[in-house]
C-alpha cells in the first residue's frame, strides 16, 4: 500500500515553504536537549546505596543533574539549544563533571537495570523535608506501590524538541482568521503526536537497545523470554525489552488514551484520570498511620505519571500543574521518552540518532496528520510493541491502514519521505550530518546485524556467561569503559568552577525553600490538587 500523492504534495509543499530562501533559516531556530538517566553503581556492578553526592549539587534544584525516581537513578538534564552538536557537548561536560566526585561509582551503561536485590532493597529518591521536597518523594511511594520498583530503575533517554514559533504560522497561514498564533502552534504539535505515534515502531527497530536483562528482574513473573544464560534472559529478535510489555507498561492505564483530536481533547483525558478513583489503589489508601503512601488514590497521582512514548509539554511557572500550564498557554515543546540508552555510545545516546530524531520528527509535524479513531490506535499500539518484542525477525509485517506491510519496506518508505526532510536541515545547517544519520539507518534496514539490539547480543556472544552472565559481563565493560574515558578527561578549571557554582547554589536554594514554607504538607498537597499553588515550585 502506498501513500496518496495529494498527501506526498502537501507534505512536499511545505518543506518548500520553509526550504524558500526567506524562511530557511526558521529551521535553525527551533531547541532541542536531552534527558539522560542511568543508574550509578559500585565498583561490582551492585545499586549503589549511598544517597545522591552533595558534591553534585541538590536534585531538588540543580538545573542539569538531578535523580528520577531511586536514589542512585541520576538524571542529566541540558539546557535547549538549537543543535544536536551543543546538545551532546553540553551532556558531556556533565558526565565529566559527575563522573569526577562520583568516587568508585560508575554510570550503569544500560537502559535495563544492574541485578536488584528485590523492591525492598531500592531506596526511592529523597528531596529534603520542603513540601515540595516531600510530594516528589511521595509521588515516588506510590508509583513503587503501584508499579514496583524495579520497573522504576529501568533507564531512558528523553529528547525534547521543538519549532520556531514562526513556523507554525507560516504554514497556516490560511487558518490565522479565526485561531490565534497559540492554537496554531498547539495544533501543530498535536498533529506531530499523531504522526509520531503512527511510525515510532521506525525508532524501536533502529534504535532499540535492550534486547536482554538480567534474570533476576523478572524472578516469579510470567515473561515469555528466551534463556541466554543462567544469568542472562533475552529474545533473538528484540529490539527493545524496555519498551515491551515487561518494562514501561501497566495493565491499570491500558484503557487511557487521551485524544489527540485536539489539546483541549489531551488535557481532558489526563484531568479526567487524574480525579478519577482507582479501586486497587484505594485498597492501599494515602496514609498509614499519619505516614503518605502516595498523592491519591486516584489511577493517576498527578500528570507525569501517564506513561506515553510522547508528551506534550509547557514549562512550568512556581505552583502550576503540567496540565494547567498547557491550558492557559498551550503547548511549548514536545518530549520524545521511548529512546533506549545507547551501551555503545558514552553519554547514552550519539550526535547522528539526534540528528536523525530532528529530522523524524521534522516529518512527523509536516506531513498530513488524520484523526486516529480507536482502530488506527490500536493498530499503532500493536506495530509499536512487535518491533519492541521481534523487530528483527526475518519477513516481520505490520498492519498499515488495516492493511499487511512489511516492516523492511515501509520503513524504506518511511526513510525516503523523511530524507526529504533532511535535506532541509542540511541545508540550513550547511553539511550532511541529517544525510550521513540517514544513509547508517537505511543500511539497518537492509541488514538487521546493525542494529544497535543486534550489535548487543552479538557482544554478549563474545564475552565469558561466567558469573553474573554475559548480560551483566558486557554492560560492566562498557561501564567501565565510559566511566574511565570521562575521568581521563577532566573539565577545564572555568567550566568546573562555573558548574561547582551551579552545584552550591542549588544546596543553598533547597535549604532556602526548607526555611521560608508556610504550611504542612497536608495542606500543601490539597492546594497543589486544586491548583491553587503560588509560591513553590513544582519540578
Amino acid at each position: 500500500m502506498t501513500r496518496n500523492p495529494r498527501t506526498i504534495e502537501s507534505y512536499r509543499h511545505r518543506l518548500a515553504v520553509l526550504g524558500d530562501a526567506a524562511h530557511l533559516a526558521l529551521l535553525g531556530e527551533g531547541l532541542c536537549g536531552v534527558e539522560r538517566e542511568t543508574l550509578r553503581v559500585d565498583a561490582q556492578g551492585r545499586l549503589a546505596m549511598t544517597q545522591h553526592p552533595r558534591r553534585l549539587g541538590a536534585a531538588l534544584t540543580h538545573p542539569h543533574i538531578t535523580t528520577d525516581y531511586a536514589e542512585p537513578l541520576l538524571e542529566f538534564i541540558t539546557p535547549p539549544r538549537h543543535d544536536p552538536a551543543e546538545v551532546v557537548a553540553h551532556l558531556d561536560e556533565i558526565h565529566r563533571f559527575a563522573c569526577a566526585r562520583l568516587g568508585d561509582e560508575m554510570l550503569w551503561s544500560q537502559s535495563m537495570p544492574c541485578p536488584l536485590a528485590g523492591d525492598r532493597s531500592i531506596p526511592i529518591a529523597w528531596y529534603g523535608t520542603s513540601n515540595i521536597g516531600i510530594l516528589k518523594h511521595v509521588y515516588r511511594r506510590g508509583l513503587g506501590l503501584r508499579y514496583g520498583k524495579a520497573m522504576q530503575c529501568i533507564a531512558g533517554i528523553h529528547y525534547n524538541y521543538s519549532l520556531a514559533e514562526a513556523v507554525w504560522t507560516l504554514l497556516h497561514e490560511e487558518d490565522q482568521a479565526d485561531r490565534t498564533a497559540q492554537e496554531l502552534r498547539s495544533e501543530g504539535y498535536i498533529a506531530l503526536m499523531r504522526n509520531f505515534h503512527r511510525y515510532s515502531w521506525l525508532l524501536m527497530y533502529l534504535f532499540g537497545a535492550s534486547p536482554a536483562l538480567c534474570a533476576g528482574f523478572v524472578a516469579d513473573k510470567a515473561h515469555g523470554l528466551d534463556v541466554f544464560d543462567e544469568q542472562t534472559l533475552y529474545l533473538p529478535f528484540a529490539t527493545s525489552l524496555r519498551m515491551s510489555d515487561l518494562g514501561y507498561q501497566n495493565s491499570a492505564q491500558s484503557d487511557l488514551t487521551p485524544r489527540l483530536d485536539s489539546l483541549q481533547g489531551y488535557i481532558d483525558g489526563l484531568a479526567r484520570a487524574v480525579s478519577l478513583p482507582h479501586p486497587a489503589y484505594r485498597n492501599i489508601g494515602t496514609q498509614n498511620d499519619g505516614e503518605w503512601l502516595q498523592l491519591s488514590t486516584n489511577l493517576l497521582q498527578i500528570e507525569n505519571e501517564f506513561y506515553s512514548t510522547i508528551r506534550p509539554k509547557r514549562v512550568t511557572r512556581s505552583g502550576e500543574r503540567p496540565v494547567d500550564a498547557l491550558r492557559r498557554r498551550g503547548i511549548e515543546y514536545v518530549e520524545v521518552r521511548c529512546l533506549d540508552i545507547d551501551p555503545f555510545a558514552p553519554h547514552g545516546v550519539s550526535e547522528p540518532t539526534l540528528c536523525f530524531l530532528d529530522a523524524f520528527l521534522l516529518f512527523c509535524a509536516l506531513d498530513d496528520s488524520p484523526l486516529l479513531n480507536h482502530e488506527d490506535q490500536q493498530e499503532s499500539r500493536l506495530n509499536f510493541a512487535r518491533v519492541a518484542r521481534e523487530g528483527r525477525r526475518p519477513g516481520l509485517e505490520l498492519q498499515r491502514d488495516g492493511e499487511t506491510v512489511a516492516l523492511k519496506s515501509w520503513g524504506h518508505e518511511l526513510l525516503a519521505r523523511i530524507g526529504e526532510a533532511g535535506v532541509m536541515l542540511d541545508r540550513q545547517r550547511g553539511d550532511r550530518r541529517v544525510a550521513n544519520s540517514l544513509d547508517a539507518q537505511r543500511a539497518k534496514l537492509d541488514d538487521p546485524a546493525l542494529t544497535p539490539s543486534a550489535c548487543v547480543l552479538a557482544a554478549m556472544r563474545e564475552i565469558s556467561g561466567d558469573g553474573e552472565g554475559a548480560f551483566f559481563n558486557f554492560c560492566m565493560q562498557q561501564t567501565r569503559i565510559h566511566t574511565a574515558q570521562f575521568r581521563a578527561h577532566p573539565l577545564p578549571p572555568d567550566t568546573e568552577a562555573g558548574f561547582e557554582r551551579v552545584a552550591t547554589a542549588s544546596l543553598d536554594e533547597q535549604a532556602r525553600l526548607e526555611r521560608s514554607q508556610i504550611g504542612n504538607f497536608d495542606a500543601f498537597l490539597a492546594a497543589y490538587h486544586a491548583g491553587t499553588l503560588g509560591d513553590e515550585r513544582v519540578a
